[in-house]
Formats: C-alpha cells, structure tokens, sequence
C-alpha cells in the first residue's frame, strides 16, 4: 500500500481494465449527486405541507366570519339598479358595486369582508346619491333602511 498525503490512493489488481476503474470512479460520482436530491426534496416537502395548511386556516376563518348586511327597500323602477359605496368591506368611494336585486322592493349587499364600522351610501344607476346622511353597519350586524332621492 502506498503513502497518505492527503491523497487517497486506491490499488486496484492488475487484471482491473482501465474501462472498469472508469465506471467504478463515474458510480461513486453519482451516490453523492442521488443523495444530494433527496435531501432537496425532503427538505422543500414540508414547506408545501406548510402553505397548504395556511390557505386551509384562511379558508376556514372567512367562512367562520359573520355577515355583515346592507338592505335597501325601495322600488328603483323598471330597468334602474342600485349600487352601494363606502369605505371598508370592499367598497369605495369612487365606484358603486351593484346590490342584488332580491325581491320587488327590495335590495341586498351581503359581505363576510367587514372587519371594523362600515360607512356607506346607495347610489341609484351608480349615478344619482341618496339624500340624507351615510349609513353605518358594524360587522356581523344587518341594516334595513329606505333611501330617499
């Protein structure tokens, strides 16, 4: 056997093929990279498993999350709808977001999105602003007034 000098020297028989101590040097190359790739899966793995339990707890607390309410009774009249504007839950104050027309007289804006009082104002064709004050609805809470044009 031969000296180590911060080599490591490897005597192969004499009947050994230059061919084989090729292949034999190529197959310690690749244990290395195998388990280097392992390793890289095993470690992205759990961040996946992480991210998939955070959307399921974001899902879980916006449907657990209470309603919050806007009920307008007013006939609009034929071909008019009703729009709703605010600041929180979504709205604005420079664009209307149309109320869902739920009966003859009647106008519905529905949101799980309300965290803190909300400030709004109905606005006939997202055009023409309901007389009087805004209204306020507090999370969870519903609301049913008539506005006046």
């Amino acid at each position: 056997m031969g000296a180590l000098n911060n080599k490591l020297e490897i005597k192969m028989p004499k009947a050994t093929t230059t061919k084989k101590a090729a292949t034999s040097a190529a197959a310690v190359k690749k244990v290395p990279a195998k388990k280097t790739a392992v390793k890289a899966i095993a470690e992205k793995a759990p961040t996946v498993k992480k991210t998939a339990a955070k959307k399921t707890v974001r899902k879980t607390a916006t449907k657990n999350a209470p309603a919050t309410t806007v009920i307008a009774k007013i006939d609009a009249g034929f071909g008019n709808e009703l729009f709703i504007r605010g600041s929180g839950g979504g709205l604005s104050w420079e664009t209307g977001v149309l109320m869902d027309n739920t009966g003859p007289n009647e106008w519905m804006w529905k949101s799980a999105s309300v965290t803190g009082e909300l400030e709004f104002k109905v606005v006939l064709n997202d055009q023409h602003w309901a007389s009087g004050p805004n209204g306020v609805v507090f999370p969870g809470a519903t609301v049913v007034f008539e506005p006046g044009f």
